[in-house]
């Protein structure tokens, strides 16, 4: 969420942040709240006073009208805030001025591009038929033991994803970046803190039994199974303040993500594009409420990760997100797509993003600088990389002729080969 008091001093330029993304918010609506439950807060906390006077005072009957007129107003605060609180999650960060305004993709910029398209002699596969070939990908087993878009990795196809993904989290552990081995069940307030929550509910996987208690009591709870590692990355710095000599922290892990993606039926539905079960290395970094120094640290994980696709030899381009396609939390955003033959075309792979305190106002995050003052945090996001998705790319741009498989060069100590041939 942004500060109250900047949408107080700021409201045209919150107004114009929620028409440019989307967002489904009365701006005036949520002042006119906050004014009553300013105005509510006053007279509950000076009726509370009169209680309290009245109660040294012994006067009975005095004391049960305060407390009625209390209850009251008591129960009116609650819902005002409420009410308020939710208007406050949905409000939007301010995008920065250069960020393309549009209501979706097709409104993102083209900022960058890498490599050369690769031109084939002879008439390509794409990376259901390559992974059928090769006995690497099973997509028929998958949905019959997962469902729709389930899928099997398996022989060579199992070890490049573990592959890609390990050469990947050495990357960017020699980058300064600590490993940690987060929980993929979380409890609301992380999926909230992080902003996936109330707007992506309805892509969030719920466990319908989240377990019992030592004392056979069942788990009250609810519990959400994480579509990245974000969330928890960020909740465990939750209700902390840091100390600014340790910032910039920097933050980094591989887990398993779950997305239902229900939003997304009918989309990209054929091979390993858009599952509903995958493996990312995630990296986070919190640091101080400097803009420069957030944007110096946003420029440092946007190079790590063309970086990897550099050296895996991938052709890819980075894309300026428009203010519909960035979400309601971010500041600034930067996806990378890489070039997928069978598509003819890019594909998204990587996703960059810079939120500023928005998640950190939420998450209860701040810091503590040396002349004691203390701030809340700023935060950033990136995919450094994701399979099986990236490995369509890999697949479908070393793919040759006889229908083997040219493994990239920096991943052949992995597999300890430097092909897939289809020799089964």
């Amino acid at each position: 969420m942004i500060d109250i008091k900047f949408i107080r001093e700021n409201p045209e330029i919150v107004k114009k942040a929620v028409e440019d993304k989307g967002i489904k918010l009365d701006v005036n609506e949520l002042l006119k709240l906050d004014k009553e439950r300013r105005e509510l807060g006053e007279k509950v906390q000076g009726l509370r006073q009169k209680r309290n006077e009245v109660a040294r005072e012994k006067n009975i009957e005095k004391g049960k009208r305060i407390k009625e007129e209390l209850g009251g107003l008591e129960d009116k605060l609650k819902l005002v805030e409420d009410k308020f609180n939710y208007l406050m999650l949905i409000t939007p960060n301010i995008p920065t001025p250069d960020t393309p305004v549009g209501p979706d993709s097709k409104s993102n910029k083209e900022i960058f591009k890498w490599g050369e398209i690769p031109k084939f002699n002879f008439p390509i596969k794409d990376h259901i038929e390559l992974g059928k070939n090769l006995d690497i990908v099973d997509l028929s087993a998958g949905t019959k033991t997962s469902g729709f878009r389930g899928y099997y990795l398996k022989n060579e196809g199992a070890l490049l994803h573990w592959a890609v993904l390990n050469f990947a989290l050495e990357k960017i552990t020699s980058n300064g970046f600590v490993p940690m081995v987060p929980p993929t069940l979380l409890h609301e307030f992380a999926l909230v803190g992080s902003g996936h929550f109330p707007f992506g509910k309805q892509d969030v996987y719920q466990l319908a039994n989240p377990g019992k208690l030592e004392s056979g009591d069942e788990i009250k709870t609810p519990t959400f199974l994480a579509g990245t590692s974000e969330p928890s990355l960020l909740a465990y710095f939750s209700d902390k303040v840091l100390n600014e000599k340790d910032l910039p922290i920097k933050v980094c892990a591989l887990t398993q993500c779950y997305r239902s993606e229900v939003g997304d039926y009918g989309k990209d539905v054929r091979g390993l594009y858009r599952v509903h079960e995958f493996t990312k290395v995630e990296q986070v970094v919190i640091c101080k409420n400097k803009l420069e120094e957030s944007e110096e640290l946003f420029r440092l994980m946007q190079s790590i990760s063309e970086n990897i696709l550099q050296e895996l030899g991938l052709p890819y381009h980075v894309i300026q997100n428009s203010t519909g396609d960035m979400g309601a939390g971010k500041y600034k955003m930067y996806d990378i797509e890489t070039w997928m033959p069978a598509r003819n075309n890019y594909g998204e792979t990587h996703s960059n993003s810079n939120l500023t305190d928005w998640q950190a106002r939420r998450l209860n995050m701040k810091f503590k600088n040396k002349k004691g003052d203390v701030n809340y945090c700023y935060t950033l996001n990136n995919t450094v990389i994701a399979s099986p998705r990236i490995l369509i790319a890999i697949l479908e741009n070393y793919q040759q002729e006889d229908g083997s498989i040219i493994i990239p060069e920096v991943l052949k100590k992995y597999l300890g080969k430097e092909k897939i041939i289809p020799n089964r």
